[in-house]
């Protein structure tokens, strides 16, 4: 992989500097001057080869101040829709490399971006929270009509604010629709209200609620939304009135609305009250549906009450009434935490029979429990076994494994399923290397293994965490191999990457600046190995 990586960029340097050394004129000609609208043919796919080296490249030069035009300049005659489109989404956590990438591809002459590419970079400034960035982008495309401005991209706005625990903008954003001729309607109103709640600022959403609801008419699902934001806060007492509410302006009350407040009264605690909601449903002539019986399953499992969940999927069973993969799932993760593993398997065939594909939840649960009790055979079967119900392995299930074989030394294993890896089309990440190099410095005689895989991730263009870097570096210092550390410090400061080179201070022993450390802490959980409740790191 690493060398695979380190041709590609010198390639494409290679490729630029020899053409634009012996003939500049004609290759800024040829790359520059065509009208030919840059799309894609029927049928045609763009290079993995040119979405790997261009994606390398954002990452490399990924900060404002790195010039990252010029290396881009060889894949001008190369850009078509569907290829920025696949670059941008494999770079989503780049958000000013992708901006840059963006509006380098829109300079060339005929090129024009897709719909979805605009759409995919509105979200992309809105993750980074490059706001101001965002709003100019939105006045630029107003300004040149250059694409079309749909409630779509002012959804994907309303979600950064609130990600970024900015709420308030959030609504100010709904404000500023018609500002560019997008009329809001109860659709869009849903999709803020939505948004508000599952990052639990419910409270701003219900003031919001109460100030809009004259001008556009609410209706169930809007109702329901809200009832469900107060239940995820524990405020049952709030999903009542807005029942009472619904029902007193005339909103036709479904199962969707019955299901949000019995889940806000079973999260509450309100089991009981929430069996006699579930008793009127039927006296009022609505059948309870799948969701209805999964809410009481859940709310079981939260009480650790796993013989009443059981007891509430048999009668599941009984009504050919199916829970989805997220009700499975509760019920797996409290079987395997009670040591109830083979009931958990049992769970995941039934599951397959019943028609419901397990995800990747289903099975770490599993691996979890596993890696947990040192079961190394048990786990690498289930990986089989997920690779043939068509379930792709993730950085979570490797990570597990990876840091399991190397608890009980399993050095043997452990080489089997890095390098099986590849094969199956997974490339590691920062948080897999980290694994690796931080389980190899806590072995004895393994420094030079950690060493090996530190200056593969070198190789390969991935900035290491600061702490694989403060880590690796006490401990060859502990050791007594000193002279190491200009070894690797000096491969990190030749590394195309500027992102590597200003950790390679960090190597020389230098604090590392706010900067890189805040940068990993917005970093996607994925990427920092969280998930699925296992510390990958910190054991």
């Amino acid at each position: 992989m690493a060398i695979r990586a380190s041709f590609s960029i010198t390639r494409t340097f290679n490729y630029f500097f020899f053409h634009s050394l012996f003939s500049p004129k004609a290759h800024y000609s040829r790359l520059f001057s065509s009208q030919t609208i840059h799309q894609d043919p029927p049928h045609s796919h763009s290079s993995p080869q040119y979405i790997n080296e261009i994606c390398r490249i954002l990452s490399d030069f990924r900060d404002p101040h790195h010039e990252l035009e010029f290396p881009l300049t060889a894949f001008s005659d190369k850009i078509t829709s569907s290829l920025v489109e696949q670059v941008l989404k494999r770079c989503r956590n780049l958000g000013f490399s992708a901006h840059r990438f963006f509006l380098w591809a829109k300079r060339i002459p005929g090129f024009m971006h897709s719909k979805e590419s605009y759409h995919i970079l509105v979200d992309i400034l809105g993750s980074s929270k490059q706001f101001p960035l965002l709003w100019d982008f939105l006045s630029e495309i107003k300004e040149h009509q250059c694409c079309e401005i749909s409630p779509e991209i002012f959804w994907l706005i309303f979600r950064a604010y609130c990600r970024a625990n900015l709420p308030g903008d959030a609504i100010r954003a709904f404000h500023k629709m018609g500002d560019f001729g997008v009329k809001a309607g109860i659709v869009d109103v849903d999709q803020l209200l939505y948004v508000l709640c599952k990052r639990k600022h419910v409270k701003l959403a219900q003031e919001f609620f109460d100030r809009i609801n004259v001008e556009v008419m609410p209706n169930v699902k809007t109702y329901s939304i809200l009832m469900r934001g107060w239940g995820d806060v524990g405020d049952a007492g709030e999903a009542r009135k807005l029942f009472e509410e619904m029902r007193e302006r005339g909103c036709a009350v479904d199962v969707v609305a019955y299901n949000s407040l019995l889940e806000a009264l079973c999260k509450g605690g309100n089991v009981d009250e929430a069996y006699k909601l579930f008793r009127e449903m039927g006296s009022n002539g609505l059948a309870p549906d799948a969701c209805t019986y999964s809410i009481f399953i859940r709310a079981y499992c939260e009480v650790k009450d796993i013989h009443s969940a059981f007891r509430v999927l048999d009668r599941m069973r009984r009504y050919n009434l199916v829970p989805n993969v997220f009700t499975y799932n509760c019920i797996i993760k409290k079987l395997c935490k009670g040591e109830k593993v083979d009931e958990a398997y049992q769970l995941l065939d039934e599951m397959i029979e019943r028609g419901v594909s397990p995800d990747l939840w289903s099975y770490n649960a599993i691996l979890a429990f596993h890696c947990d009790h040192c079961e190394v055979n048990k786990a690498l079967r289930l990986i089989s076994r997920m690779e043939k119900e068509n379930c792709m392995p993730d950085r979570h299930t490797f990570n597990m494994v990876l840091k399991m074989l190397l608890r009980v030394g399993r050095f043997d294993r452990l080489t089997d399923v890095w390098e099986g890896m590849e094969e199956r089309g997974f490339y590691p990440a920062a948080s897999t290397y980290a694994v690796m190099v931080h389980g190899f410095c806590k072995k004895k005689s393994k420094l030079e293994e950690a060493c090996k895989y530190f200056e593969m991730m070198i190789d390969d263009g991935i900035p290491p965490y600061t702490c694989t870097v403060e880590l690796l570096r006490n401990r060859v210092i502990g050791l007594g191999f000193s002279e190491q550390i200009d070894v690797l410090a000096g491969k990190m400061e030749r590394s195309t990457s500027c992102v590597i080179q200003e950790l390679s201070s960090v190597m020389r022993g230098e604090k590392a600046c706010g900067k890189l450390r805040s940068e990993e802490q917005n970093l996607p959980s994925e990427e920092r190995g969280e998930g699925y409740g296992y510390t990958w790191l910190t054991e």
